[in-house]
């Protein structure tokens, strides 16, 4: 009776709480001008990386990090102005939301204006296959901004992590150019629940 009792007690379970993973936070300094340093860091899992290297202008241009072979991220910024019409910002949209939607993309919610986050693991993007894009007002014109990424940490949710990264991307935004970032009225999708997990 008393070993009964004795190996019974000894195989009760015991419960383990997951640590909590760490949030994405809007601090400085910032990559590219637009993402936060240690959320990139949280996010990717990435330690070691080089300064950003940005071409074009401060209406229209891009910023990544050199990678071999890939870029760890990439981040591209749009203006609706004389180079950019509000007509092919709204055709480069439209052609992204089509590839996301194809691949179980996720629609942003609608204080981030139009726009899909997505993972996609196979074709021609699979080198940066953790991709945002989204077209948002800001100063009374239409804006739009990329956020790629070539990897997410084990264990992130990697959607809800691209989504967070767009709201700073976009608070930012304002900052830099004095404005008020604001939704679009355009095509929006049912927010979903379950986000793509990160792979390292």
């Amino acid at each position: 009776m008393l070993c009964i009792t004795a190996c019974t007690s000894a195989k009760e379970p015991t419960s383990r709480q997951e640590p909590a993973l760490p949030p994405v936070l809007n601090s400085a300094p910032y990559i590219c001008s637009y993402i936060p340093e240690q959320g990139f860091h949280i996010v990717t899992g990435t330690l070691k990386f080089s300064a950003g290297k940005t071409k074009g202008t401060e209406e229209n241009g891009d910023c990544r990090i050199p990678g071999d072979p890939t870029p760890p991220l990439e981040v591209w910024w749009r203006q609706e102005g004389p180079e950019m019409p509000l007509q092919h910002l709204d055709f480069l949209l439209s052609g992204r939301r089509s590839v996301y939607m194809q691949h179980g993309g996720i629609p942003l919610p609608p204080d981030l204006g139009d726009g899909v986050a997505a993972y996609l693991p196979d074709g021609l993007l699979e080198e940066q296959p953790y991709r945002v894009s989204a077209k948002f007002r800001c100063g009374g014109k239409d804006r739009m901004l990329d956020i790629y990424l070539a990897k997410v940490a084990k264990g992130r949710d990697a959607i809800q992590d691209l989504i967070a990264l767009m709201r700073i991307a976009q608070s930012r935004y304002g900052e830099l150019y004095d404005c008020t970032p604001q939704g679009t009225q355009g095509t929006q999708g049912t927010q979903g629940t379950q986000g793509t997990q990160g792979t390292q």
